[in-house]
């Protein structure tokens, strides 16, 4: 285990403008687990990134990293973040830890970044952006790497280019995951464990394991387990996408 979360409380407001967003909320994952949160937009899941992530310390309960005592965190938000004024591989050197130079050059080539390396962000697609935000996630060697909603803005089929090459990343260099997303098919196509939200305030109103065999496998295969965890949702009358 190399990550605890126990969020008693986490709001927004004071008084009678208080607004409870997350609440007996916890869970923990796995070294190279990929869990999924699930929820709808608005529910809280990118205040859980937040949280995590050590950019927002005023809650209830507790966060701890079991065997580790500084994580390297890679973080792939909903919108790429590149640097405007840097070219793609003067972004991925910012964050680059001594000694992981090839490593990054690798993920670029694997990528199929690399020949755009001298490339603005401005000069190439949103696709392309995302998949330098993904590269960027990964060469820094991370311990967990937080995944905000990554592919939320493309369309069904670069969402599915976008899940494959992640898939890809994620096999070259395992690490644990926790991926968020209102969008069951991200779930079904990458996770181990389903965790389901529901409130306000939002809480795990179940935790879906998928079976060994059922986990990353083709794009036909995760159609059609996402239709199962739809149908599971519904049976059991959990607000979910």
């Amino acid at each position: 285990m190399i990550l605890e979360v126990a969020i008693r409380h986490k709001g927004f407001g004071a008084g009678k403008a208080a607004r409870p967003v997350l609440a007996d909320l916890a869970f923990s994952l796995g070294a190279n687990e990929i869990v999924a949160v699930v929820g709808p937009s608005g529910c809280g899941k990118t205040t859980l990134l937040r949280l995590i992530a050590g950019l927002d310390a005023a809650f209830e309960g507790h966060i701890t990293w079991p065997g580790l005592a500084r994580p390297r965190l890679g973080v792939v938000f909903q919108e790429p973040r590149l640097l405007p004024w840097r070219t793609l591989w003067e972004n991925l050197a910012l964050v680059l830890p001594p000694g992981q130079e090839g490593a990054a050059e690798a993920l670029l080539h694997r990528l199929g970044l690399w020949p755009h390396r001298d490339a603005y962000p401005g000069q190439i697609s949103l696709g392309m952006a995302r998949r330098a935000a993904i590269a960027r996630a990964f060469a820094v060697a991370p311990d967990l790497v937080l995944l905000d909603e990554p592919f939320a803005s493309l369309d069904a089929a670069n969402a599915a280019l976008g899940r494959a090459i992640l898939l890809e990343t994620w096999c070259a260099r395992p690490t644990a995951a926790l991926l968020v997303t209102h969008d069951l098919l991200d779930a079904a196509a990458l996770a181990d464990r389903v965790l389901i939200l529901a409130g306000p305030p939002s809480r795990i109103a179940a935790e879906i394991p998928i079976a060994p065999d059922q986990r990353r496998n083709d794009a036909a295969s995760a159609e059609r387990l996402a239709t199962s965890l739809r149908a599971a949702i519904a049976k059991g009358a959990i607000s979910g996408s």
